[in-house]
């Protein structure tokens, strides 16, 4: 079985994993806190010591592409790189809507579907809507939250909300049969789509790889003191 490295960084929280198959064999995951670059490092090598192998001894890595924070994902991103391309083994990416949908969809039921949200700044989110079969029935937007968001939505049994988004959506949304699950980006929610990928030989190719941002860095330019 093929021995994975998970990376996901496209949130504030900063997780890696390794896993064997479809079996996690070490965990390593930040608390709410923008600081990938001070811990993506120390968890890649304390999860490799962990299982007793080195980065040589893993068969391929995957990365969360996204979207989510600019920042962040650029830090997983070169971080996976790096590795792919210091020991040689192939990179894989997983959309981070597709593993937080993943990790809820065994509670749905056949008219039930899955929205994974993500936070995009004030009362904007990231989404996207799965079906019971996890087919993707609409595409990766983002869209301002109001009291009238997915209304539209009321005539499936019940709708599945989770990621990062959730905190704020349940104070704006007015969802009879929404259902919302305190459940945000993991690397070990990746693990059993990279594991597909890996056995399909779905690959990136490492030089030209870029995360899917969707929006570029929010970059706050400082005014200039007119006054002298």
């Amino acid at each position: 079985m093929a021995m994975i490295l998970n990376i996901e960084t496209s949130t504030d929280i900063c997780s890696v994993c390794i896993a064997k198959g479809s079996e996690v064999l070490s965990l390593r995951e930040t608390p709410r806190s923008y600081s990938h670059s001070e811990v993506i490092a120390v968890f890649v090598d304390e999860c490799l010591k962990e299982i007793g192998i080195s980065a040589k001894d893993l068969d391929a890595v995957s990365i969360s592409r996204g979207p989510g924070s600019y920042t962040a994902l650029r830090i997983g991103a070169a971080t996976a790189k790096g590795i792919c391309f210091a020991v040689d083994i192939p990179l894989i990416s997983i959309g981070t809507l597709d593993a937080l949908a993943g990790s809820v969809m065994h509670l749905c039921g056949k008219n039930d579907i899955v929205i994974p949200l993500i936070d995009a700044r004030r009362k904007e989110v990231y989404h996207a809507i799965y079906n019971f079969g996890f087919e993707n029935i609409h595409q990766l937007e983002p869209i301002i939250l109001d009291e009238n968001t997915f209304s539209e939505l009321s005539t499936y049994d019940k709708i599945h909300f989770c990621g990062d988004g959730v905190l704020k959506s349940k104070d704006i949304l007015t969802i009879s049969n929404a259902q919302y699950y305190d459940i945000e980006c993991s690397a070990r929610h990746m693990v059993s789509m990279s594991k597909e990928k890996f056995d399909k030989k779905i690959f990136e190719d490492i030089a030209y790889y870029e995360p899917n941002y969707y929006k570029g860095a929010n970059i706050t330019v400082q005014k200039k003191n007119i006054l002298r």
